[in-house]
């Protein structure tokens, strides 16, 4: 055991590590070093709770740490770069899940003895962790399975879905005022027990009432929640790093999440609300047919265009990491960055099915950073682009977004791609995106469609450059 001084201290630099880990990942060039922060900062504080908090079952913690050690590592070999989002959200999960049990188990502890105020806020605090950290569990579990492609992207849209809401929630709160009363006289349970499956309800129909378009603000949401279930568990145990570090990532996860929502144009209540996204349809942005010709090219007519080309813009999508065509997309991109064409790439900030998807694929690739660019960054561009190249990306570069004022995705900010020279969009079929709208700029004069797998395409296209 640890003197108590050195363990504050530890939780202090612990506590320093994860705000520097946070913004080392705010940039790209510094995000490994980052990451590192997150890793010491994580083992520091490890080592400070079993040498300095924890007093028995040594064995059982050590036995845990290796099997969960086990499957952690397991995980970082297996898991590719692609599957990024469904890691993230069962990762989620299993926040939720901890603070369930570590509620449950705090709660039913016999030598954990408050009374009077000190007892209520106890009973209260344990309330909301298991609260939290229930709909953070199966909301999350949903999420993989959408992300995953288990569960579709079309959204679950109950009748009568917000006063569902609204009566599971006053469910949950009538149960928190059973279990603060029933706990003081050495009850409480029963409304315990019921609270959990109220809130494990809410979680599934929240996610599932919740279209494929707006996962990424559902990630960085679900994100925002583990950490508010990390900080109640923190306040149940009294240990205040904690607290600390709940209370950052829950910040920045809801950060985010406004971020996203910025991105698209939505509010967060909307998207709580459900809706927007089926999962792809045959729709027409405003129920309208679009009028046009759809124009195909092969792969020798795209690299002839590519190569006659001076400024290139390439969009990736969700499209180039189902085919995983990262790694030929930088191939391409030094082949003409060889032949002195600028390329830059434009990134959308809900691209992909998670915050940064794009980017964290690029950086894979080692895209150098100085080439990406956001979409703010990038719209006042298009003029003077030559070519755009689109990967597997269909919802961020829909004109609808702009110019259909009945389009689901109205108002969303997109990549202003068709007011360059040529559009060359990629993609398997003429199947909309995950917001189920039909996309004017397949059928544009300036745009031509190259149809196929992107990787096979891409490679096609890297042998003739």
């Amino acid at each position: 055991m640890i003197e108590s001084g050195i363990v504050t201290v530890s939780y202090i630099a612990a506590t320093i590590l994860f705000i520097l880990a946070l913004g080392g990942l705010s940039n790209q060039e510094t995000a490994r070093r980052g990451n590192w922060y997150g890793i010491v900062g994580m083992a520091i504080a490890l080592a400070a709770t079993i040498l300095g908090v924890v007093t028995q079952h040594y064995t059982l913690l050590f036995v845990a740490l290796l099997v969960g050690g086990s499957i952690g590592i397991l995980l970082a070999r297996r898991v590719q770069m692609t599957q990024m989002p469904e890691l993230v959200a069962i990762l989620h999960s299993l926040v939720g899940l901890a603070a369930v049990t570590v509620g449950f188990a705090n709660f039913l502890d016999s030598s954990v003895h408050f009374a009077g105020v000190e007892r209520t806020i106890h009973d209260i605090e344990t309330y909301l962790g298991i609260l939290i950290g229930a709909v953070t569990f199966s909301g999350s579990i949903i999420a993989f399975g959408k992300l995953s492609g288990r569960i579709g992207g079309k959204p679950l849209l109950l009748p009568a879905r917000h006063w569902l809401n609204l009566g599971l929630l006053l469910a949950a709160i009538w149960f928190g005022r059973e279990f603060v009363l029933q706990s003081a006289a050495g009850g409480g349970t029963t409304p315990l027990i019921l609270m959990t499956i109220v809130a494990l309800l809410f979680g599934i129909h929240m996610v599932m009432a919740i279209g494929g378009a707006d996962m990424p603000v559902v990630v960085s949401m679900l994100n925002s929640y583990s950490g508010w279930a990390a900080a109640a568990t923190g306040f149940m145990l009294s240990n205040d790093l904690l607290i600390v570090t709940g209370a950052l990532v829950g910040s920045s996860g809801a950060i985010l999440s406004y971020i996203m929502c910025r991105a698209m144009n939505r509010k967060f209540i909307n998207v709580i609300a459900g809706g927007f996204g089926t999962g792809g349809g045959s729709s027409s942005a405003g129920g309208e047919e679009i009028e046009g010709e759809i124009v195909a090219i092969d792969a020798q007519e795209t690299a002839e265009m590519l190569q006659n080309a001076k400024e290139v813009m390439i969009i990736p999508g969700y499209g180039m990491a189902v085919a995983q065509a990262q790694h030929t997309v930088f191939e391409i991109t030094k082949a003409l960055r060889a032949k002195n064409i600028n390329v830059r790439f434009g990134i959308h900030p809900v691209a992909g099915r998670m915050p940064g998807h794009m980017n964290v694929l690029l950086a894979e690739a080692r895209v150098p950073y100085d080439i990406v660019f956001e979409m703010d960054e990038i719209n006042k561009d298009f003029p003077n682009v030559d070519v755009s190249v689109v990967i597997g990306a269909n919802d961020i570069v829909n004109p609808s977004a702009l110019e259909v004022p009945d389009s689901p995705i109205a108002g969303m900010p997109v990549l202003e791609c068709w007011r360059g020279g040529t559009t060359i969009v990629l993609k398997r079929s003429m199947a909309t995106g995950y917001a189920g709208v039909q996309n004017p700029l397949f059928f544009k004069e300036n745009t031509r469609m190259l149809f196929g797998d992107a990787k096979e395409t891409l490679d096609a296209v890297l042998k003739l450059l």
